[in-house]
């Protein structure tokens, strides 16, 4: 939804406002003073972040994957061209590809060169995907890093690191958590989180969503 960029009425608000949220409202203040941002550019911006990327569009993707056979068979195949079919956008290169985990199988996202990431389905990167310690650590030690998580697997469970590039992007579609038959697409899309399709958490617990 777009900012209303006529801040008059914030001292009337001011206290719903965190601390974080008025520093970014003055520095947007400042640059639109100055010139170097268009305050109707930043809108168009804030509402294709809050509405048309980051993780709750992963999480419709998952969730589709869950109660669609015949889509989960073409993002496996085809990850870009899957997304897209839902009216999602898709600007990282054509080269999104989707992991599945298994009760064999762990996948988990890394880039170890910078911090590559598929922003336009699972938003802005977390911190710490883009510290030195989860890059490197997660290539030689992953099931440390796992553990470091809350997550241990099974010692029979294999576990495959997969590292993004600028051209080749992952999205980790993680288990269907059971008890969840019958769900539809929106309520299955609420168990999923970000953590879950970078491969460093699982998907909520149903009993806890209800």
């Amino acid at each position: 939804m777009a900012q209303d960029h006529d801040h008059g009425g914030d001292e009337e608000h001011g206290s719903e406002l965190s601390e974080m949220q008025l520093r970014v409202r003055a520095l947007e203040t400042v640059l639109a003073e100055k010139g170097y941002v268009d305050p109707a550019a930043l809108d168009v911006m804030i509402e294709a972040f809050e509405t048309k990327i980051g993780p709750h569009i992963g999480a419709r993707v998952v969730a589709k994957a869950w109660s669609d056979p015949a889509f989960k068979e073409a993002l496996i195949a085809d990850a870009t061209q899957a997304v897209q079919t839902l009216g999602l956008i898709n600007r990282v290169g054509d080269h999104l590809i989707a992991v599945e985990n298994t009760p064999t199988l762990h996948n988990m996202i890394v880039c170890t060169l910078c911090s590559c990431y598929p922003w336009e389905v699972l938003g802005l990167p977390p911190v710490w995907y883009k510290s030195a310690p989860y890059r490197s650590r997660a290539v030689s030690d992953p099931r440390g890093v796992l553990a470091d998580f809350g997550l241990t697997l099974p010692g029979e469970t294999q576990i495959r690191v997969w590292d993004s590039t600028a051209e080749t992007r992952f999205i980790v579609l993680p288990m269907r958590p059971a008890g969840t038959e019958g769900w539809g697409e929106d309520k299955l899309a609420a168990l999923v989180t970000r953590d879950s399709m970078i491969g460093t958490g699982l998907p909520k617990d149903p009993k806890a969503v209800g």
